[in-house]
């Protein structure tokens, strides 16, 4: 018989090991309660009961009970009952989700106030307008987020009251300005949603925690979730705690912290600390915080004791650790730890300098830094002079730098990222619906706010660059310009530079320069602890990885640049891209000609240019595979628009009869669906001497090559084969013209040939082809379409960001692989062919063969190697050892 389904812990039950049930959040929260820090004690009601809520509309029958035995033991340890009219006992609740969603989700303080309570709060805390200031904003809360009423409504009341008494901060209401605001709110409360706001604390603690529930399906949490890649039947936990109030005087405040800087990872406690507030005040920016480190001054004894238990938080948990915290009357209380989330830069230090101290292993080392991060690095900076002059100084919240068109809503970020337009978001602050426009533009830009702020948070997760904090800007959204301090003003449109590693804001488009890492990485020139941190986390994946690195590279230029940036090879040489440009009139001659003698020309005329190309290409590779892929695209490709052709031979009194003749081939080749039609494979049979012109190339490249005492390692790829019998047909042919070239040299050839599997048909019948092929590499991007039956193009431009947003899609096909179907069939290909020729080399070629989570499934499926474009090979060569490594160890990212 199974045990009865447990939906409530107290926090003294959980451990950091039941995430998944508890959350994040209440994981943490049982984490420090057992490790003795100074805790507020409270209960979660776990991911469980908020699955079935989610389920049924309705939470399990045992939660009401579970939760008010939880609720009665909490009120037993603090001595004091939820809501009573004499010292009441206050609770907050909060979301806590199994993966941190800063801001996504909801958050309501001050449960158990009422109009009697208030008056118990004032007599036993001696503070009559903290108490009102408390309920005000209990009201405030409740009524956006457990009733539904518009915040803006709450906003405009609070700020009459400011402007009645000339003032821009809370602080300045007094206590009879807060019993009216209360009462004020109570009034918007009854008219917009035709009930009063709730007077028994158990009904308003009831609601709250179905309100959180709730808010996992929330419109920003399912767009932060989306963009996170984070499950959507996970649900969250809810964390109900005890209050404790930073809003007590200036003995009191609240702040979040880090162990380390979040921003670069360097060692010490980094973050803000507001006096006088409670702990929403710090992340909403509503005032500006004080550096973490005036707290030193203001009260040394808790400034030394958070000290402390940071040291333990990070000794524990082995990393970055994010911490908030409230000062209630000189007792510290730590409310909250997570693992913090942390910019490219400092994950890369923190991770090395962790693995230096002997606290991790290279393993785990490895484990925190992915593909994705490494990317960002690999972003250039701003090259600015002394005549840059910053029109904004600012916080240095996310680093890198972005030039955009500012904008000052999130709505007209998204449209103008539609419109192919790079945007700077400019925001007073960010708020949780500004999720959407933080996707869409390239920085992220605040007049309000510290590096703990919901912009610098989100930002950093993002990857997003960000300055928070610009307090000489005010910002105007309903203008839509912003003004600095100087009096320079700045419309909607206007070009900004955003440098998020210096804290600055510029005026127009600012030049780009190679970041370090990326110099470091192409020319091995650079030596900063960055530089030193991702070579040795490379180094170590190198190490370990199974799976080779190859790129995407089509000229010699391309080719150094991928083996400086640690390819093994080349996997895809694309050799269509060599018919464009100056060649292009050859093409053409080629596809015009009226008999054999004209169309031989014309390809004597090509070979020596190929030839050219792939000498170059493959003393650049010198010693590394080079897998060359015959003419792919349809022919018609390499000739003019038809309607433009048609267009100027109408508007011309005497048609060209040049021009003429290449009107008719485009109107002979014309094919309803070409991408599916006279390419590939079908190409090189159907035009005679096409593929004897390229094997010939090939084969004549390489001699020269081993002439000049090279090792050149050439493999040549027949692509879109869809049967054996055309790889065979096409095997043959290229067996005889490599034969003709060693007997005119006297130089014995032996190169491998191998198809490109890009058809679902290829795949299905992989053990036949495995026949004829001595290798496979898959074409990703074709297959992705044949085998959803969509066009790329097409699809993105059209009905991709409706199934993005309906979740039909989590991620695009053409970004992450679809393993559930075109995985599938590259497993099936790779198993079958193997059992028919055991030293099939197999890889990938496509887009995603750059992707991190894709190749962590090409390693799993056992694929050889995985090919992409230089840019993207250090990426690759990191996540294949992390593929690696979780492959050996059963581990995910660590983080």
């Amino acid at each position: 018989m199974n045990a009865p389904v447990k939906y409530v812990y107290a926090f003294a039950e959980g451990s950091r090991d039941l995430a998944d049930l508890l959350g994040g959040k209440g994981a943490g929260l049982a984490e420090m309660t057992r490790l003795g820090l100074p805790v507020p004690p409270g209960f979660t009601v776990t991911t469980e009961a908020c699955k079935v809520y989610l389920a049924t509309g309705e939470e399990p029958p045992e939660l009401a009970v579970e939760a008010a035995t939880a609720l009665a033991a909490l009120e037993r340890a603090m001595g004091r009952t939820l809501g009573a009219p004499d010292d009441p006992l206050l609770v907050s609740v909060r979301s806590g989700a199994r993966f941190s969603m800063p801001g996504m989700m909801e958050t309501i303080l001050d449960i158990g106030l009422n109009d009697r309570s208030v008056t118990g709060l004032a007599k036993a805390s001696g503070q009559e307008r903290f108490a009102w200031d408390s309920y005000r904003r209990l009201v405030q809360m409740f009524g956006r987020t457990v009733m539904g009423v518009d915040g803006d409504l709450f906003e405009q009341a609070i700020a009459a009251h400011k402007a009645r008494r000339g003032t821009t901060d809370d602080h300045d209401l007094d206590t009879g300005e807060l019993v009216a605001l209360t009462e004020e709110f109570k009034d918007v409360i009854r008219r917009e949603t035709g009930e009063d706001f709730p007077q028994d604390p158990a009904d308003q603690l009831a609601r709250a925690i179905r309100a959180v529930f709730d808010s996992w399906n929330g419109e920003r949490a399912r767009v932060y979730r989306r963009r996170e890649h984070i499950p959507e039947d996970l649900g969250t936990a809810v964390n109900v705690q005890a209050m404790v109030f930073g809003n007590l005087g200036p003995d009191s405040g609240t702040g979040v912290t880090f162990t380390r800087d979040p921003a670069t990872g360097r060692r010490g406690m980094y973050g803000d600390y507001l006096p006088d507030a409670q702990g929403e005040d710090v992340v909403a920016g509503v005032r500006d915080a004080l550096p973490l480190g005036a707290l030193q001054s203001i009260d040394p004894r808790a400034y030394v004791e958070l000290r402390d238990h940071l040291g333990t938080l990070e000794d524990h948990y082995r990393d970055l650790c994010d911490v908030e915290f409230t000062i209630e009357r000189g007792k510290l209380w730590i409310l909250q730890t997570r693992v913090g989330k942390r910019t490219a830069e400092a994950a890369f230090r923190i991770a090395h300098d962790l693995r230096v101290d002997g606290t991790i292993s290279s393993d785990e080392a490895l484990m925190r830094v992915d593909g994705t991060e490494l990317t960002r690095l690999m972003f250039p900076r701003f090259a600015t002079t002394s005549a840059d002059v910053p029109i904004a100084h600012g916080v240095p919240a996310s680093p890198g730098a972005a030039v955009g068109a500012a904008v000052f809503d999130s709505a007209e970020a998204v449209r103008r990222a539609a419109a192919g337009e790079k945007t700077v978001l400019v925001r007073r602050e960010t708020t949780p619906d500004d999720l959407p426009g933080m996707i869409a533009a390239e920085a992220v830009l605040t007049s309000r706010g510290g590096k703990t702020s919901h912009a610098a948070v989100v930002a950093r997760g993002m990857g997003k660059v960000c300055v928070c904090g610009a307090e000489g800007l005010a910002v105007d959204p309903v203008a839509r310009r912003f003004t600095t301090a100087e009096g320079v003003v700045v419309h909607e449109g206007d070009i900004v530079s955003v440098d998020g590693t210096a804290g600055t804001v510029h005026r127009g488009a600012l030049p780009l320069t190679a970041s370090e890492v990326g110099s470091a990485l192409e020319h091995g020139t650079g030596s900063g602890s960055l530089t030193g941190a991702v070579l040795g986390a490379l180094a170590h994946a190198d190490s370990v990885r199974r799976l080779q690195v190859r790129a995407n590279a089509d000229t010699p230029q391309d080719a150094a640049r991928a083996r400086a940036l640690g390819a093994q090879g080349i996997g895809l040489c694309r050799t269509e891209h060599m018919f464009l440009g100056e060649r292009r009139s050859l093409v053409e001659a080629m596809i015009l000609a009226r008999d054999d003698a004209a169309r031989e020309q014309a390809l004597a005329a090509l070979l020596p240019l190929q030839r050219d190309d792939f000498t170059g290409i493959l003393e650049a590779m010198d010693g590394l595979p080079v897998t060359i892929r015959l003419l792919d695209p349809p022919l018609h490709e390499f000739l003019p628009d038809r309607t433009e052709l048609a267009v100027r031979l109408a508007s011309r009194a005497h048609s060209d009869p040049h021009e003429r003749a290449l009107l008719h081939a485009v109107e002979r080749m014309h094919e309803q669906n070409p991408m599916l039609g006279l390419r590939g494979v079908r190409l090189g049979l159907a035009v005679p001497g096409l593929m004897a012109m390229q094997v010939r190339a090939v084969a004549e490249a390489v001699i020269r090559r081993l002439r000049d005492g090279g090792d050149p390692r050439a493999e040549i790829m027949i692509p879109l084969v869809a049967t054996v019998e055309e790889l065979r047909l096409a095997r043959t042919e290229t067996e005889r013209v490599l034969a003709e070239v060693a007997a005119e040299t006297g130089t014995p050839l032996d190169l491998p040939i191998g198809t490109m599997i890009e058809l679902p048909r290829a795949a299905l019948t992989a053990e036949r082809i495995a026949e004829a092929a001595d290798f496979f590499s898959f074409g990703t991007n074709d297959l992705t379409q044949t085998t959803w039956g969509l066009s790329r193009d097409d699809a993105e431009a059209s009905f991709f960001p409706l199934y993005l947003n309906k979740g039909v899609f989590t991620t695009s096909p053409f970004e992450t692989i679809d393993q559930a179907g075109v995985g599938r069939l590259v497993e099936l290909a790779t198993r079958s062919g193997r059992t028919v020729n055991p030293r099939l080399e197999t890889g990938v070629c496509g887009e995603h063969g750059g992707d991190p989570d894709s190749i962590h499934f090409f390693h799993r499926a056992g694929l050889d190697y995985v090919s992409c474009s230089p840019f993207r090979i250090p990426a690759a060569r990191l996540e294949a050892g992390r593929a690696a490594v979780a492959d050996r160890t059963g581990s995910s990212d660590s983080r």
